[in-house]
């Protein structure tokens, strides 16, 4: 039996207005500290968004989300917190926001796998 993982993760959403407090799930954060594990993919669904906002503009919230990835990459461009451990990344992406994209709550789970795991949930969840 394969070593168990404990995880967590956070729905990402684009809230197109705020105070309405509708949202529309587009992407996924999963953090496993002990494995210094951290991924984060975002799924643009274009006619979910026209749905709830016709004159979104798709290319900056494109970009937006885009830096969530490359947080969670490490990626330099993406400024300092690109360079914090994962878990420190993991709660900068998902810190309770006032904004357009925000998570959900983070959640825990145990798994062995974390890559099928987190693709399970991605289905689930945003697809």
């Amino acid at each position: 039996m394969q070593e168990l993982n404990k995880y967590e993760y956070a729905v990402v959403r684009y809230v197109p207005r705020v105070e309405r407090e509708e949202f529309i799930n587009v992407g996924l954060a999963m953090m496993c500290k002990r494995r210094r594990w951290i991924r984060v993919q975002i799924l643009l669904s274009e006619e979910k968004i026209r749905a709830m906002q016709k004159d979104a503009d798709l290319k900056a919230l494109g970009w937006q989300l885009q830096a969530f990835v490359d947080i969670a990459d490490g990626k330099r461009a993406a400024g300092p917190v690109a360079e914090y451990p994962v878990e420190e990344r993991f709660r900068w992406i998902s810190a309770v926001k006032s904004s357009v994209i925000q998570t959900s709550r983070p959640h825990p789970g145990v798994c062995e796998n974390l890559d099928d795991t987190f693709s399970r949930l991605f289905e689930e969840l945003v697809m």
